[in-house]
């Protein structure tokens, strides 16, 4: 019997996981994507975290009252291009449609439904490589000034609510476990179950390695254009040449819009553009993640020193860097550290962002042999390994006890 294929466009944390667990289920993969895996891409330049207590999403009512000062602040974690704002309205509008507290719990829940599972379906892929040394288990500490206590209370409420296991900080807490942060908290909070990535691209490229092993083919190519044959299976074309599967799966974080409109599907897709630069050599000044809160920004310690990452932009996928939001991250950082020096690498990366902040997994709404995994925002790195296993799953027709239409795209019809 001949395997059935599949073609999937994306070759980051999510298009690599979905391969993966397809090969197992006897199928036969072919990855494609622009670039080498891991290259630049958000896989590469995320924050490392594994965090399956964030399921508490930015839409919330009381963020709508923030926004506004956030934009204006230059140490705030929000930013807005705005020669891209008229782009940005339909997308802003149905995000504060999604801003009440009842949308912000159904969220919470389905969030928490797949993050649940997160850590779990990792460690099922971890067994069949090596990641000694770059995956560590040490929890992420969040930590806040004596400012906004509010939004603080919501989440720890909802946290609560929904058995996530936390654990409050004294700021006397807070120096036992990283002595070396200038103490500029008045309270946090540790997520004792999360872990990092040493080197997030390293753990990614181990995983693709395992997929060409097992099997798998990979193109590096850039897919132009997405059609359909008589018999409804997906073609997807090159500039080179042109691939017909049984089955096809759009995984391509923030570029996947050009294809799903293509398919006739107005998904509301857009980015939110993260930052992040490296102070090399200054690794051993943290054991585990922390997020400021107050600012918006993270640094986590790997091994390319500590990593800096943060900040929101709203400005699409083709405006330049920006200037300001490397700087932003750079004082920010040396605020918690008054001894770093000069930073490296900045980077730019794209998070691909639904207005109700659930990603789309599931079949596309006209084709049943198209299928998407995108829209994971904050938590593409935490959701990959899930996320693989959920639209494998599908693909394999195999029953689930997951209630799976939250995240269908079909909500936005």
């Amino acid at each position: 019997m001949k395997k059935s294929s599949v073609g999937i466009v994306g070759a980051g944390i999510q298009g690599v996981c979905i391969s993966l667990n397809l090969i197992k289920k006897g199928f036969n993969v072919t990855l494609i994507d622009r670039d080498d895996p891991g290259k630049i891409s958000a896989s590469y330049g995320n924050a490392g975290h594994f965090s399956p207590y964030a399921s508490v999403p930015i839409n919330r009512p009381d963020i709508l009252v923030d926004v506004p000062s956030m934009l204006l602040s230059s140490t705030g974690p929000l930013a807005l291009k705005w020669n891209y704002a008229p782009k940005m309205i339909p997308w802003f509008l149905q995000f504060i449609k999604n801003c009440t507290k009842k949308k912000m719990m159904h969220t919470a829940k389905y969030m928490h439904q797949i993050l649940d599972l997160a850590l779990p379906a990792y460690d099922e892929l971890f067994q069949d490589i090596d990641v000694t040394g770059l995956v560590e288990s040490k929890g992420i500490i969040y930590f806040w000034t004596d400012k906004d206590l509010k939004s603080r209370e919501l989440e720890i409420n909802i946290r609560k609510e929904l058995g996530v296991k936390q654990q409050l900080l004294t700021p006397h807490e807070i120096h036992d476990l990283e002595p070396h942060i200038n103490k500029i908290y008045h309270g946090g909070i540790l997520y004792p179950n999360a872990k990092h990535a040493r080197n997030p691209k390293k753990i990614l490229l181990k995983l693709f390695d395992l997929f060409l092993k097992k099997g798998g083919n990979f193109k590096k190519q850039e897919i132009k254009n997405i059609n359909f044959s008589s018999d409804d299976k997906p073609v997807l074309t090159t500039e080179e040449s042109s691939y017909t599967f049984d089955k096809a799966v759009i995984a391509c974080g923030a570029f996947s819009k050009k294809l799903t409109d293509q398919a006739n599907e107005k998904i509301p897709l857009d980015t939110e553009r993260g930052y992040h630069v490296h102070f090399k050599g200054h690794d051993h000044l943290l054991s585990r993640p922390v997020i400021f809160l107050n600012r918006g920004f993270g640094i986590t310690p790997m091994e390319q020193g500590l990593r800096v990452v943060g900040t929101v932009e709203f400005g699409g996928l083709n405006n330049p860097p920006s200037n300001k939001r490397i700087l932003n991250l750079v004082n920010n950082a040396k605020y918690l550290f008054s001894e770093l020096s000069d930073h490296h690498d900045e980077w730019l990366g794209f998070r691909p962002t639904l207005p109700d902040f659930l990603p789309v997994l599931g079949p596309s709404k006209k084709y049943k042999n198209l299928f998407y995994s995108f829209g994971h925002h904050h938590l593409g790195w935490t959701l990959g390994a899930i996320s693989g296993k959920i639209i494998s799953g599908m693909i394999a027709g195999e029953k689930t006890n997951l209630d799976l239409s939250p995240y269908s795209s079909q909500r936005f019809s």
